[in-house]
Parts: structure tokens; C-alpha cells; sequence
């Protein structure tokens, strides 16, 4: 392309859907520039999340088109921005829950009502850990399971990314919170984002323990990160008129549609992907007032250089139990 085209960046390409690595580290790329109602991003950060991983793979319903760059959660600081933007300016410190050219680069382009300001509590791996894990949770809760102060929610997968920000949210809505992890590590990290309860979901019976923890009631709402390994067991956990949201999923199972008659029970898909505008208005301002009044606070696990990104992608599969937010530094 030559530097005729402007300034070059590093970023990682996927040229073709695969294992982990097709994502391949160019020093080439061109910076975007940001047209209208668009902003610049220099980024320090990016979050990994685990839907990358399947979009790579070429294994999840929607197909970007070749070749491009992964990412939505960066965090860094404005370099520019194109017509029209009057919310943020050159140099403010931001975050992001979407990009239009991919946040796993030294430079991203995203739009206007997807860039937020990011406090200066917070650290550029926080913000990027802020995005895709906090709007799921917030969707979750909120949007689909219309979670009331006063329930019992259970956070099935409670250490990684969306499961921590999943307690913390949940504590501040005043729920009675419930996580699971696969750790010891894990266990402590999510008693210390606001689970009141914590269970080892590799321990045989766990499930009878977390319903003793409700004297026998159940759960009024699950958040269920691994569907195809829980959703059975999910069904049989809930009070009458519970409600599980699936987050995550990586292959079917087989559940008996008696347990949803017999509580009344639904289950519900979340997909971010359909928020509307208000929808992400709600969510973003909630999130501040967390930001500002200090729940609101990501925990960082692993984080690997831009060049390791495929190291990253294999990782958060394949690790045995998560302990906080992956993340790329740039």
C-alpha cells in the first residue's frame, strides 16, 4: 500500500476463518481516519471476549467480511475526530462498545454513540474491559429478565468477564447474588465484586448446595454462561416464574420442556447485537452513575501484547477457569 495512503499502524487481519492463527499481526495497515460523526481512537487497550473467538472461527451466525480486524472494547485517547462530533475532542481518555474498523490496532475508528469518556479512576485496561462484559450483563438483567430488587440471581460462570461485571451489577440493583467459578482464585475474585454466595461449579452437587442456599426456593434469575453444559440443570434450579438468560454457548444440549412447565419458567437468548440506540443510552448512563459511585470496577486477568492476540484467543477457551477480563495491550 506504501505510505502514500497516510500514516501506517500495526493491527491484526483475518484474512480467513480458522484456529487462532489466522489472526495475523500486519505493521502495514493504514489509519483510519474518522468521517462523519466518527472519532479516532488512539488505543492502549482492547478486551478480548470469547464471541471473537467464535466470529474467527467462522462458527458464529453472523460473517464479517474478509479481511478485517476483530475488536469493539478499546480504551484509549481521542487523536481526532471527524464533523459533527461535539461530545468528545482530541485527547479526552475514552472507551468504546463498538468500532467500525476493529480495535485489536494501534489505531481505531469507531462512531460518536459508541465512544464514552473513561473517569480517571480507571485504567486503560479497565476500559477496555468495560464494553461488551457490562452491556451484556446490563441486557441480561435489565432488558430481558426484568431483574427486581429483592430476587436471587445466579451468575452461572461468575469469574470471567461478563460474570464479574454480571455481581457487580447485580449487587447494585440490591439482588441477592449467587456466582459460580471452576477456581479457588476464582471463588475469592467473585466474592470480592459482590456475590454474596460463592460455588465451585467442578464440585459433584454443587447444584444442591446453591439451592440449600435458597432454603429450597430456587433462583429467580440465572445468567448462564455455558448453556450447553448447564441449561438441564438450570431449568430444574429455578423458583416458579424464574427466568434463565443465555449468554454463552458452545454446542446443544438436551432439556426436557416439563421443567419450564413446572415453574413457569422461560429462557431467553441475549444478544447485544440488537440493542437499540435508547436501549445503550440506558445502559451507558447506568453504568456511569457505577463509575462515579465506585461498584463499577473491572477486574483485569490476563493480558497478552498485540502480537499474542492469537495466544489470547486460545486461552480464553481453553483456560480451566477465569479470573477476570483478558485483554491486548498495545
Amino acid at each position: 500500500m506504501g505510505s502514500a495512503a497516510g500514516p501506517l499502524m500495526r493491527a491484526i487481519r483475518v484474512s480467513e476463518f480458522g484456529a487462532p492463527s489466522v489472526l495475523r499481526l500486519c505493521s502495514d495497515v493504514t489509519v483510519p481516519q474518522p468521517g462523519h460523526r466518527q472519532v479516532l481512537i488512539r488505543v492502549h487497550a482492547c478486551g478480548v471476549n470469547p464471541v471473537e473467538t467464535y466470529i474467527r472461527a467462522g462458527t458464529y451466525a453472523r460473517k464479517p467480511p474478509l479481511p478485517y480486524t476483530p475488536g469493539t472494547d478499546v480504551a484509549g485517547v481521542v487523536e481526532s475526530v471527524g464533523e459533527g462530533v461535539t461530545a468528545v475532542k482530541a485527547g479526552d481518555r475514552v472507551f468504546t462498545t463498538a468500532t467500525e474498523s476493529g480495535g485489536y490496532a494501534e489505531y481505531t475508528v469507531a462512531a460518536d454513540e459508541r465512544v464514552h469518556k473513561l473517569p480517571d479512576a480507571l485504567h486503560f485496561s479497565q476500559g477496555a474491559a468495560i464494553g461488551i462484559p457490562y452491556f451484556t450483563a446490563y441486557r441480561a438483567l435489565v432488558h430481558k429478565a426484568h431483574a427486581k430488587a429483592g430476587e436471587t440471581v445466579l451468575i452461572h460462570g461468575a469469574s470471567g468477564g461478563v460474570g464479574v461485571a454480571a455481581c457487580q451489577l447485580s449487587r447494585a440493583l440490591g439482588l441477592k447474588v449467587l456466582g459460580t467459578a471452576g477456581t479457588p482464585e476464582g471463588m475469592k475474585m467473585v466474592l470480592n465484586n459482590g456475590a454474596h454466595l460463592a460455588f465451585n461449579h467442578r464440585e459433584e452437587g454443587y447444584t444442591d448446595k446453591i439451592m440449600e442456599a435458597t432454603e429450597g426456593r430456587g433462583i429467580d434469575v440465572i445468567v448462564e454462561m455455558l448453556s450447553n453444559v448447564n441449561l438441564s440443570k438450570d431449568l430444574q434450579m429455578l423458583a416458579f416464574g424464574g427466568r434463565v438468560t443465555i449468554i454463552g454457548c458452545r454446542g446443544s444440549i438436551e432439556i426436557n420442556p416439563r421443567d419450564t412447565m413446572a415453574k413457569e419458567s422461560s429462557i431467553m437468548g441475549v444478544a447485544l447485537f440488537f440493542a437499540t440506540p435508547e436501549e445503550n443510552k440506558e445502559c451507558a448512563a447506568l453504568l456511569y452513575a457505577g463509575m462515579e459511585a465506585g461498584w463499577l470496577r473491572p477486574v483485569v486477568g490476563s493480558q497478552y501484547p498485540l502480537d499474542k492476540a492469537a495466544q489470547a484467543h486460545h486461552d480464553i477457551i481453553e483456560c480451566p477457569g477465569a479470573a477476570g477480563k483478558t485483554v491486548l495491550t498495545m
